[in-house]
């Protein structure tokens, strides 16, 4: 099994001094980020969906092999709720195929006051290009019934896994033949940090339900990384 771990950004200025050299300009901190992972998941086009120019920018940036994950526009997934998708997933993915080979999963971030609607899902899911690999994230409890597991299976999405306090806060449902994990923060102190039981725990849940062959995606978030960009231990799995 392929692990791929990474953090929720990589713009962190008070990374400085450990995971990018006192001195390293900010222009560069993309470039040292990658010595240290091997994706990254980017909020940017959430706020403000960058070019395509910027997503080839920063594609001639990243290394063979590291892929960037994209975080879908808060238009598409908060204004708009998920209704009319044609336009903003058509927007969104012809900017981001400025990244090329190194565009990864997308996620949809769904609002924690947006009930589950497999209807409303399965035609989103359905505007994303052949060979995408969407990732969703419910945050409503209604999401969690066989309908939506079956709108997944069927649109070969992957259930974002996602934590609260190192707990599972999402069923841990294998949608897809691969996966994507969301580390929102431990219990380990100093808090938000993740102890070595934790990750061992979330590690044998990641081996027990993926084979092999699969590839899984995981990223911690900038609060739960132990001193300026480091995750407390180890990868959750590799």
């Amino acid at each position: 099994m392929t692990v791929l771990v990474g953090t929720s950004g990589w713009q962190y200025r008070d990374w400085r001094g450990d995971l990018y050299p006192e001195g390293c300009p900010q222009r560069l901190w993309l470039e040292e980020y990658t010595h240290a992972f091997d994706t990254v998941e980017s909020n940017n086009a959430f706020y403000r969906l960058p070019s395509y120019d910027q997503f080839a920018t920063w594609r001639e940036r990243l290394p063979e092999g590291f892929v960037m994950a994209l975080k879908a526009s808060r238009y598409l997934t908060h204004i708009k709720r998920l209704r009319d998708p044609d336009e903003p997933v058509a927007r969104l993915m012809s900017h981001a195929a400025g990244l090329g080979d190194r565009l990864g999963p997308v996620l949809l971030q769904l609002p924690p006051t947006l009930r589950a609607d497999g209807e409303l899902l399965d035609r989103c899911l359905r505007c994303f290009p052949s060979g995408t690999r969407v990732a969703v994230e419910p945050r409503h409890t209604s999401w969690w019934t066989e309908e939506i597991r079956a709108v997944l299976e069927r649109r070969a999405a992957a259930l974002c896994w996602a934590d609260s306090g190192s707990r599972p806060v999402t069923p841990l449902w294998r949608t897809t033949g691969w996966g994507y994990v969301r580390f929102h923060g431990g219990l380990a102190r100093p808090a938000p940090h993740y102890g070595r039981q934790a990750l061992d725990t979330w590690a044998r849940r990641i081996r027990d339900t993926w084979p092999a062959e699969a590839r899984v995606y995981a990223y911690v978030f900038a609060r739960a990384v132990a001193r300026a960009g480091r995750p407390v231990s180890a990868a959750p799995a590799r």
